[in-house]
């Protein structure tokens, strides 16, 4: 028997009120899965967007979703998202990011999420990097 899966996502009404994730992610039962960060590559190993910051995000969140659904799940089951964006891009971009993100999750409670700026990825023309955490099966 599968165990029963128990997400919550929530934000507490005494810490501030995020904007697009939630503050806690609390689960009990299901399988946890740990998604390594994911690029901008395609299947092949191409980089998708070279120095297109909306392109290389729609293929790091396409990549997140294949993965996810590998381990028999979907972007729903995402419960913990880490960006790690390149300092180069602009502040003035991150709306693409949001628009694209918002394709898959669910925005009325999205994953509990850390968004930073580092200097540089491993490789120069990657512009950004999202691993991901996720409860996959049981009861939803």
């Amino acid at each position: 028997m599968k165990p029963e899966k128990d997400v919550r996502l929530s934000s507490p009404p005494r810490l501030s009120k995020p904007n697009g994730y939630s503050h806690l992610a609390e689960v009990g039962g299901g399988k946890l899965v740990y998604i390594a960060g994911q690029v901008a590559f395609d299947r092949d190993g191409e980089l998708v967007g070279r120095d297109d910051f909306p392109a290389q995000v729609g293929q790091v969140f396409a990549n997140l979703n294949e993965a996810v659904q590998s381990a028999g799940g979907s972007f729903t089951d995402i419960v913990k998202l880490n960006y790690y964006c390149v300092d180069r891009v602009g502040r003035d971009q991150l709306p693409h990011l949001r628009e694209i993100r918002d394709h898959f999750v669910n925005t009325a409670a999205p994953p509990a999420s850390t968004f930073v700026f580092v200097r540089d990825l491993v490789n120069p023309a990657w512009l950004i990097e999202i691993e991901a955490v996720a409860v996959v099966g049981g009861a939803a």
